[in-house]
């Protein structure tokens, strides 16, 4: 086993909004100017956290909710807020399993009618956002189509992500992430699409399905850099929009979050086979998933039934009828996302082939050590069983 050191704090230039005084950002490709606000500390993963804009999140929220989370000491760990009818509001928090209640009130509808004039509409898939705010509000709704739950998610742009793949990003192939949901991958395709586009300048194109990637309003957020946005105007439209994006603009990059239906596949497929590269994130935890699900499974190169003569069958000792995978994979690199700094990386095309055949395959472990630095273990024992 062999390990390699990446320092993982890249360069982070920025504008910061501090008391009305601008700071200039600095970038070698443009003049570009972003519009973050202060930027905090390391966290315990190693990552710099730029907080930007909670308080829209919380303009939204009941007014004595809003107090109680200003005056929260561990606001910079706030993930949602829960609004629920009938029900106490409820905090969760980055790190910890449950939540804590904001007050002992149940939420009224007529709170959930005034949060949801703050927001504005909500589009086909539940989701709305706050303009100019990478934040995420989803609605639940009763059978008759009233708004009856709000989720409002957090959004932060984070650096420090991108160094526990810098290194893949060089070989311009497509990469495939996945990971529960909350683990990070919308996160980390945000910062990706910054550093291809500002640091390694390609031609980037992010086709944002529920704009969580370049955040809400029709200019996109400063967090992705001079990456390019296309928003989709229906979620069952992405594939269209995917296929649009690579024949009307040229893009050497193209990225895509959650990736779930057939036809998005079959897109990610031709666009691939056009030779542009692919980012994108899938919901699975781990590359089982992906191979037994029929619908995401061409984006590992689709499996087929093979029935093999009798004397090849007795060569490799196996039965008549194997499992085999029927095309090169879409993604050739496949990184399941265990924890934020603890991500297991595929060579796709070898790691299916062996979980086919009942072996375990050799893969990379990429996490931090304790001085929050990338350590590669390379030629690891896969811990997960063949298919």
């Amino acid at each position: 086993m062999s390990a390699v050191w990446i320092n993982p704090m890249g360069s982070f230039h920025f504008r910061s909004r501090i008391h009305g005084f601008n700071a200039l950002h600095s970038r070698a490709a443009s003049n570009r100017l972003l519009c973050f606000s202060l930027v905090k500390a390391a966290t315990e993963d190693g990552f710099v956290v730029v907080e930007d804009d909670i308080h829209a999140l919380l303009e939204i929220l009941p007014r004595d909710l809003q107090e109680n989370l200003r005056n929260e000491p561990r606001k910079d760990q706030l993930l949602e807020v829960v609004l629920d009818l009938g029900r106490l509001p409820e905090a969760r928090f980055l790190g910890e399993s449950g939540g804590q209640y904001l007050r002992n009130t149940e939420i009224s509808l007529r709170e959930l009618e005034q949060a949801q004039k703050a927001v504005g509409e909500f589009g086909g898939d539940n989701r709305a956002g706050i303009e100019g705010t990478l934040h995420r509000i989803s609605a639940i709704r009763s059978r008759k189509g009233l708004i009856v739950g709000l989720t409002c998610r957090v959004g932060r742009a984070v650096t420090g992500h991108v160094e526990m793949v810098r290194d893949l990003l060089q070989y311009k192939e497509s990469i495939l992430f996945l990971g529960r949901p909350g683990v990070g991958k919308t996160t980390v395709m945000r910062e990706i699409a910054r550093v291809l586009a500002d640091e390694l300048h390609r031609r980037v194109v992010i086709v944002d399905t529920s704009n969580e990637i370049g955040g809400d309003g029709d200019v996109p957020h400063a967090a992705i850099g001079g990456a390019r946005r296309m928003q989709v105007p229906q979620p069952s439209m992405q594939h269209r929009v995917m296929i649009e994006a690579v024949e009307n603009h040229m893009p050497e990059v193209v990225i895509v979050d959650e990736i779930g239906t057939e036809a998005e596949a079959l897109a990610c497929r031709s666009i691939a086979e056009r030779g542009v590269m692919l980012i994108g994130t899938a919901h699975g935890e781990r590359m089982g998933n992906i191979i037994k699900n029929p619908t995401l499974s061409d984006l590992v190169g689709g499996i087929e039934t093979v029935t093999l003569g009798d004397e090849e069958a007795r060569a490799r000792r196996s039965q008549k009828s194997i499992l085999e995978r029927k095309a090169p994979p879409t993604f050739p690199f496949l990184i399941e996302m265990r924890e934020r700094n603890y991500w297991v990386t595929h060579r796709t095309e070898r790691s299916v082939d062996m979980l086919l055949h009942g072996k375990k395959p050799l893969v990379e472990v990429r996490k931090r050590d304790d001085q929050f630095k990338v350590v590669i273990e390379r030629w690891t024992t896969y811990d997960e069983d063949g298919i």
